[in-house]
């Protein structure tokens, strides 16, 4: 099983099962394994959001796939939508600039990204491959306590 089966499993098994997004190259084999359990592809991150909202809306528990970048792009829709409805949704959001390592384009985001998740109170953690089961259970139980958008950050190399 791939890192990304052993997520997608994780999360259809934690009761996830609404699953959008925009696609990124460090999550490609977790949107592969969500395909079949109909992922629906998105353009922009806060249309995905969207989309997540109206399933919250119909009682389903949906996943925002988001590249950091994405996240910039979605944060009026995260404070004007999720957060202030108090919407469940979880967010995997990878970490491109992680540690001052990527392409000059992702290194702003990179080290802004925690900074940004605090500020919207979006509660996150980083995820890793030993400790995925853990990672998921964590955010179906926060979700569950206390329904509001919150993220799984996947560094660089998690996934891949």
């Amino acid at each position: 099983m791939t890192p990304g089966e052993e997520l997608a499993a994780g999360l259809v098994g934690a009761g996830f099962d609404f699953f959008t997004g925009v696609p990124c190259s460090l999550v490609a084999s977790l949107i592969t394994a969500l395909e079949p359990r109909g992922y629906v592809a998105e353009t922009r991150e806060d249309a995905a959001l969207g989309l997540a909202a109206g399933a919250a809306l119909g009682g389903r528990r949906p996943v925002v796939i988001m590249q950091n970048s994405g996240l910039g792009v979605s944060l009026n829709a995260l404070g004007s939508l999720q957060q202030i409805y108090r919407l469940p949704c979880l967010l995997i959001v990878t970490w491109r600039g992680h540690q001052g390592k990527d392409a000059p384009e992702h290194l702003v985001m990179g080290r802004a990204m925690p900074q940004l998740l605090d500020a919207f109170e979006i509660a996150w953690r980083p995820i890793a491959l030993r400790t995925l089961a853990a990672d998921v259970g964590w955010a179906a139980d926060e979700i569950a306590r206390s329904p509001r958008a919150l993220a799984l950050v996947v560094p660089p190399g998690v996934l891949e």
